[in-house]
């Protein structure tokens, strides 16, 4: 039969519908689990990484190195500038604190 009697009277089975997607809900975790006995506070380890005080020689930090240092400062740089006035403006800041 031609596919014109076929659209017109023709005995095919449609496709079947393909099956909808599973969605799993997002599972929200309110502690932090404690792994093997592991009482380590993160938190103060990561203060400690990421001290203000310690001997920082921005010289020889990158742009964008710069720019995350000044984040953990509380200063939000703009890559656009120069290396030197990142350098500036990050020793201005901590100078004025």
């Amino acid at each position: 039969m031609s596919r014109f009697g076929d659209l017109l009277g023709g005995r095919r089975e449609a496709p079947a519908p393909a099956p909808a997607p599973v969605v799993e809900e997002p599972v929200e975790v309110t502690e932090s689990p404690i792994v093997d006995g592991d009482n380590t506070n993160y938190e103060e380890v990561i203060e400690e990484e990421f001290s203000y005080e310690s001997d920082v020689s921005f010289h020889d930090m990158s742009k964008k190195e710069l720019e995350e240092y000044g984040r953990t400062v509380g200063i939000e740089l703009d890559r656009r500038h120069s290396r030197k006035r990142l350098v500036q403006e990050l020793e201005e800041y901590l100078s004025d604190s």
